[in-house]
């Protein structure tokens, strides 16, 4: 970028551009010890004057801003502005400084240095860590290296333990450190600090605890001896140093669930298949006629049918079926013989 004055020449000299002479009084533009006539020192491509003098030389042509930056400045890749001064190339494009940031954490990239990633510009730290999610592992965050074998998490981040000492005795810590109020403890002290420990799976329970049948344990893993259903919060039935759901209580206690209703069959109950039902709950498992003890069915998928949706059955369909219970019938002789 370079700056003209305008001041009075003597006769003799040229015009650098129409190599005219000059008048004896007119203005003429002197430049790096050119000099012009007012109307010619203009860009080389607009033709236009420059504004207020300022204009950029290139190989011994002079543009205006304007069209030096159409013409050679680099466009950035992120903002597509024009890049007047230090250019980064990068990832096959022009970058201002404060352009080139890393993708994910938005770091500067243009003094410390980039990794291409899948495409992508990202900075040491960043890269580290999309490898090591593709290896299904964490990246340390005070070493930035992957961590092959256990981890600790510490303020939401993971870290290789022994970057940490037990905060009470002081020994270098493992993977079975614990976190308690901000402070990194090794297994053996914090198990010493009255931590309660979960009924289920022996580790300790730092947030939410549930108490019972003698013990603690952690919200989700409170469940049905039956169902393994968690209890969270809602009731539950202790039978034998068990937890049952109220269902499965019933259950043990009176022995019959309706198949249909899932509640306890408290009159006359219908069974079959391995299942029970509430007298007024059997029906065909097909059309929903309702059936007694008294009508034909047939089973189907372990399930009840009536003789009218059986008989809509494909004549193959029916055969094999047949087949199907005599081998049973045969195997239940068999085995009682």
């Amino acid at each position: 970028m370079t700056g003209s004055s305008n001041m009075s020449y003597g006769n003799g000299a040229l015009c650098h551009r129409c190599h005219e002479g000059f008048g004896a009084n007119e203005e003429i533009v002197n430049s790096n010890g050119e000099v012009w006539h007012t109307q010619c020192f203009v860009c080389a491509q607009c033709f236009q004057p420059f504004p207020e003098g300022v204009f950029y030389e290139f190989e011994g042509r002079k543009y205006c801003e304007h069209d030096f930056h159409v013409l050679f400045a680099p466009c950035c890749g992120k903002c597509r502005e024009f890049i007047v001064g230090r250019v980064i190339k990068a990832m096959n494009n022009s970058w201002h400084p404060d352009c080139f940031l890393c993708e994910i954490c938005t770091a500067p990239l243009a003094d410390e240095g980039f990794v291409k990633n899948a495409g992508r510009a990202l900075c040491r730290e960043c890269n580290a860590k999309e490898k090591a999610k593709g290896m299904g592992k964490y990246v340390c965050h005070k070493c930035h290296a992957i961590i092959d074998t256990g981890h600790i998490k510490f303020r939401g981040e993971a870290y290789h333990p022994y970057h940490f000492n037990c905060s009470s005795c002081g020994q270098e810590l493992n993977a079975d450190a614990r976190e308690k109020s901000g402070e990194l403890y090794c297994l053996r002290c914090h198990d010493k600090m009255g931590i309660p420990i979960c009924g289920a799976c022996r580790r300790p329970i730092e947030e939410r605890v549930v108490h019972a049948l003698g013990k603690a344990w952690h919200v989700e893993h409170f469940v049905c001896a039956k169902c393994e259903r968690p209890f969270f919060g809602t009731r539950h039935y202790e039978k034998k140093g068990l937890a049952y759901c109220e269902t499965h209580y019933h259950q043990l206690l009176f022995g019959n669930i309706c198949f249909v209703c899932n509640n306890v069959v408290t009159g006359d109950v219908f069974s079959a298949f391995n299942k029970s039902w509430c007298v007024g709950h059997f029906a065909c498992s097909i059309c929903d006629r309702k059936m007694s003890h008294k009508t034909k069915f047939f089973e189907f998928d372990l399930k009840p049918v009536c003789r009218v949706c059986h008989e809509k059955f494909p004549g193959e369909l029916k055969k094999r079926l047949k087949k199907y219970h005599e081998e049973v019938s045969k195997r239940q002789i068999m085995s009682n013989s």
